[in-house]
């Protein structure tokens, strides 16, 4: 499991133990070591002065008493579909692979550069993000941080992978139906998905506007909360857990045949109760519904995205992802508006009735009902193989635009698995600027 631990390093360079120059340094290296190993595509693209420049900055700062915040002088890496200046975004594919640096960072990077954070590295991705494996990329698949013959899971494959190596201790990916939940539960990672929003979504690249979010990923609970709070504009305020009221899910989409993962999931529950939350079983009748919504929509607005490339030189994408582009080409405007409207409806019915009847504060269910498969698995053209497992329980919150935690669990000899929990809007248990947000650490850190 991951080594390095955000809070260790962020008081170490706020008592001046280290310095960010110290630090950085050792974080470059680690990502060295990556070279000649199974693990070296994780690293999308490096720009090394740069990074030790602003941790001189950083270091002259805290060195005069103008310590920002846990994130100052940390090293970060960040997905390679958010623009960091200096270094190119090729989200994956060949169909960008001459694209030139960026000039300008992506909302998200200048609120962690005002937080002090520093970018070490951009991280490998399932191409375009279209897809949960990490086994589709034109510089190949990622591997798996503990076993290179397994799949990292997707899309921000390499951020999850990159912090449960212990090379860095936080990440950004970003999250359009499962892609910073999913791998931070197969590596064995915290990964967490804000309400739709809450994280600025422009110099991303855009997978599917109704749908984006902008997430985090980091060793354990207590580091992701610490880097949400550090965020500017986030006032994180603990939650007690007492007195929530939280929702087991329950029904075919949310049934769970590993005996391991279902067996976490109880015990979580478990956890929650035994800190003073009230855990009731409860049904999503809409998730069908939400389900059949997501392809429709993702697919419709990726094809937007992609149609000028795609119909000129699709050659240049891998055979997967083509293959789901060509699915959307001939789908009628009218479709795609009904799913849209459609997903506004069962948004509103589901959290009037989450919420107002049921009296709900969080959610609780597995990240996926599966852990980590083989890449050859993986690359099955069957949705059912590996797609649809892997989505199937993160993309309804996506829909719902609420925000979602996976949290890791040690299941079947070590193999990872992750129990998520979702937070609820306008909760009258949580605190601070994003109390669905606060609710949701709040139980996360119970459960883990």
């Amino acid at each position: 499991m991951a080594t390095v631990n955000l809070r260790d390093i962020a008081r170490q360079l706020a008592k001046r133990e280290t310095t960010a120059t110290e630090h950085v340094r050792a974080t470059l290296d680690a990502l060295d070591g990556l070279l000649g190993t199974p693990w070296e595509n994780l690293v999308a693209a490096r720009d090394d002065s740069a990074a030790l420049e602003a941790a001189a900055r950083a270091d002259e700062a805290i060195a005069a008493g103008d310590w920002i915040g846990p994130l100052h002088g940390v090293a970060v890496a960040v997905k390679d579909n958010i623009d960091v200046a200096g270094m190119p975004t090729r989200c994956g594919s060949a169909v960008l692979a001459d694209a030139p640096p960026a000039t300008d960072d992506a909302g998200i990077v200048t609120q962690l550069r005002q937080a002090g954070a520093i970018v070490v590295a951009k991280t490998h991705m399932h191409e375009f993000g279209y897809g949960p494996t990490g086994a589709v990329n034109a510089w190949g698949p990622a591997a798996h941080p503990h076993d290179p013959t397994l799949i990292p899971g997707g899309s921000s494959s390499g951020s999850a992978a990159l912090v449960a190596k212990g090379v860095v201790p936080f990440a950004l990916g970003t999250d359009t139906g499962c892609s910073v939940r999913t791998p931070a539960s197969l590596c064995g990672v915290v990964g967490m998905k804000p309400s739709f929003g809450a994280l600025p979504t422009s110099g991303v690249f855009p997978g599917s506007t109704t749908y984006d979010h902008v997430g985090l990923l980091a060793a354990d609970v207590l580091d992701v909360s610490l880097a949400w709070g550090a965020i500017p504009g986030i006032a994180h305020v603990n939650t007690p857990v007492a007195g929530l009221r939280v929702g087991r899910l329950r029904g075919s989409n949310w049934d769970i045949a590993d005996a391991g993962i279902a067996a976490a999931v109880d015990a979580g529950c478990r956890s929650l109760t035994d800190a003073g939350a009230e855990v009731i079983d409860v049904e999503l009748p809409e998730t069908e519904q939400l389900l059949a919504a997501y392809p429709i929509i993702t697919g419709s607005e990726a094809y937007e995205t992609h149609q000028r490339w795609f119909e000129t030189e699709p050659d240049q994408y891998q055979p997967l992802t083509a293959a789901l582009l060509a699915a959307q080409k001939d789908r009628l405007a009218v479709v795609y508006v009904h799913s849209a409207r459609e997903l506004e409806r069962l948004r509103h019915r589901a959290l009037s009735r989450l919420r107002g009847e049921l009296g709900l504060d969080a959610l609780v269910t597995a990240t996926t009902p599966v852990r980590s498969m083989t890449q050859e698995r993986a690359l099955s053209t069957d949705p059912a193989v590996a797609r649809t497992p892997l989505l199937r329980m993160c993309s309804p919150f996506n829909g719902l635009r609420i925000p979602a935690i996976s949290v890791p669990v040690a299941v079947h000899d070590g193999a990872p698995a992750g129990v998520q929990v979702v937070g609820l809007p306008t909760t009258a248990g949580g605190h601070g600027s994003h109390p669905a947000e606060s609710v949701a650490l709040a139980c996360a850190l119970a459960v883990s």
